[in-house]
This record gives C-alpha cells, sequence and structure tokens, in this order.
C-alpha cells in the first residue's frame, strides 16, 4: 500500500505546545492588525468605503494562522479542511487590484506564522510596507484621480455601453460595472459603476453630460 494511504502515517504527528500556539495566534493577531494599518495608511486613506478590509484582514491573518496550525503535516486533515472551505464563495467585488494583494498578504503572513517561519514573516512585513509606500510615493495616477461611485438609471432600449462611452472616455480614466438591478417596475435598469475620475473639479460636468445622453432618466455620482 503507498505511504500516503496509510492511516499510520496520519497519527505521527505530534500536537504544538500549548505556549507555541498561544505565541503563534497572538503573533497572528498583530500581523493581521500590522496589516490592516498598512492598508488603512497607504490605500485606504481617503476613501469613504474602507470599513470592511481591515477587519477582514485582521480576521483573515489570524484565521489562516489557526488553520495552519490545526492542518500541521496531516495530509488527511489538510484534505478535509480544503472540502470544508470550499463551500465558502465570496461574490464581493473588488475595486482595487492592489485590495487582491494586501488580502493575499494577509492569507500569507497568517500562514507564515502558522507554520512556525516566524523570521520569513518578520522580513517579509517591512519588504510589503517598503514596497507600498515607495508605490504611494510614486503613484501619481492614484493622486490625480478620483474614485467614486456612479450610479446611472436608463431605460431598456438603451445600449448603456455605446451611448454612454462618449462621457466616460472625456470624464474617466477607467469605469467597471460593480452592480445592476431593475428599477421602474422593470420599465428601467440601474447601473453602479467604479469610476475614475480624471479631474475631481468636473463631476458637475460629467453629470451634465450623462443626463443629456437619450434614454438616461438619471446619474447620480457619490
Amino acid at each position: 500500500m503507498p505511504e500516503w494511504l496509510d492511516a499510520a502515517a496520519f497519527t505521527t504527528e505530534q500536537t504544538p505546545p500549548l505556549s507555541t500556539i498561544i505565541v503563534r495566534v497572538v503573533l497572528a493577531l498583530l500581523g493581521g492588525f500590522l496589516t490592516a494599518a498598512l492598508y488603512r495608511i497607504t490605500l485606504g486613506r481617503g476613501r469613504r468605503d474602507v470599513r470592511s478590509l481591515p477587519t477582514t484582514l485582521v480576521l483573515l491573518s489570524l484565521l489562516i494562522a489557526v488553520v495552519t496550525v490545526v492542518i500541521g503535516n496531516n495530509i488527511a486533515r489538510a484534505f478535509g479542511l480544503v472540502g470544508a472551505l470550499s463551500i465558502v464563495r465570496f461574490r464581493t467585488v473588488v475595486d482595487d487590484t492592489a485590495d487582491t494583494a494586501f488580502v493575499i498578504f494577509s492569507v500569507t503572513l497568517g500562514m507564515a506564522i502558522g507554520s512556525g517561519y516566524l523570521v520569513l514573516a518578520t522580513v517579509a512585513f517591512p519588504a510589503m510596507a517598503i514596497g507600498a509606500f515607495v508605490m504611494l510615493r510614486y503613484d501619481t495616477t492614484r493622486k490625480l484621480q478620483t474614485q467614486a461611485t456612479l450610479v446611472v438609471k436608463f431605460g431598456l432600449g438603451l445600449d448603456a455601453d455605446a451611448a454612454l462611452k462618449p462621457a466616460f472616455d472625456q470624464y474617466t480614466a477607467s469605469r467597471h460595472v460593480c452592480g445592476a438591478a431593475t428599477a421602474g417596475k422593470g420599465t428601467a435598469v440601474e447601473v453602479t459603476y467604479r469610476v475614475q475620475l480624471i479631474r475631481q473639479n468636473e463631476m458637475l460636468s460629467f453629470i451634465a453630460a450623462l443626463n443629456k445622453v437619450d434614454g438616461v432618466s438619471s446619474a447620480e455620482l457619490r
């Protein structure tokens, strides 16, 4: 029988001492707080919708560390946890790809601490902080542009992509759809965009341009 199928191979691990578990959990919690603080200082500063991600970063670091300690060297337990956690589905649209990087870093940090690679975690965090601050310093696009949420309501017969494109091209550097719903008892569509304005002082002009489009009943920028 192959070694990986032998039940005895799954029962030879030793549980880490209580003091080791406590140290890893505390360090994972501290790492989560530091990661959330780094995110808040670099990318989250000035955002109005930044409440949930820092909490997610803290909890992810802690939970991944605990999961890593639970798995240890037990192959069967690892497969069991993969199956159990696979039922979790996330449908939240991430507005900024840099946010995803912080989520992955929080997971990696928790995994490193939970596995006992404390030196690696200690070295990785300053490296992450340096990278985030350097890119923030030289990311002139982020400084010049303003993120905003745009809600546009229009009739069902309107080709929104073609009709709204001129206004988007003139006033925004990027945009993507982050939500859609029917309105007016099914006679209209309400689409939510996440946009990067080229210049903040042109908000009113942007809204005016959208309202001039035939078929658009309302446009709200916030």
